[in-house]
């Protein structure tokens, strides 16, 4: 199941002809910083494909592969504030607007404007954002920080940790994705 939704992006990346790179194995990284505590997720098994032809960009994230520094976080995490029995995923769906300032055939680095649809805890939102893709040796690698405010997501803090949890934590993403051929 949890590569199911790669495998069908795979298939219509395959039978529409389309330039694709793919990963199974991109990180994101979250971070919430209060005064009293500092926490930090990391996920090193993201799904991402791009399609360098017409810009087509998506991630999908399994909740549960977020890993903590503590396990009673990462326990807390899960059943408390993101439900990921009940909502196992997140996802973006989008593209890279300004495609043609990137010169996929050339090695640099290159500003990426994206835009697209962001669902986490089942909430869909739409979202702009200014990242970097890096073009080298066949390779392409995406990085973006942004930031993502948990009432926007009907993410609940409760009161007895308010003051540990930040009202938005801060995202990092960086990805290494190689042509699907």
């Amino acid at each position: 199941m949890k590569n199911f939704f790669l495998i069908l992006l795979l298939i219509g990346a395959l039978q529409s002809n389309a330039q694709m790179y793919l990963t199974k194995t991109g990180k994101i990284t979250f971070t919430s910083k209060t005064p009293l505590e500092t926490i930090e997720g990391v996920n090193k098994s993201v799904g991402s494909l791009l399609d360098i032809k017409n810009g087509r960009l998506e991630f999908i994230v399994q909740i549960k592969s977020f890993v903590f520094d503590r396990q009673l976080l990462q326990e807390h995490f899960n059943e408390n504030y993101m439900e990921s029995n009940k909502i196992p995923r997140a996802t973006f769906k989008g593209s890279v607007t300004n495609l043609a300032a990137i010169n996929f055939a050339k090695d640099g680095e290159y500003k990426a404007d994206v835009a697209g649809t962001m669902n986490i805890h089942n909430v869909s939102k739409e979202v702009k954002n200014t990242g970097k893709i890096i073009v080298k040796g066949g390779m392409i690698t995406l990085l973006c920080d942004f930031s993502v405010v948990l009432a926007d997501y009907n993410i609940s803090i409760p009161g007895a940790v308010k003051d540990k949890i930040s009202k938005d934590v801060k995202v990092a993403v960086n990805c290494v994705l190689s042509q699907v051929k």
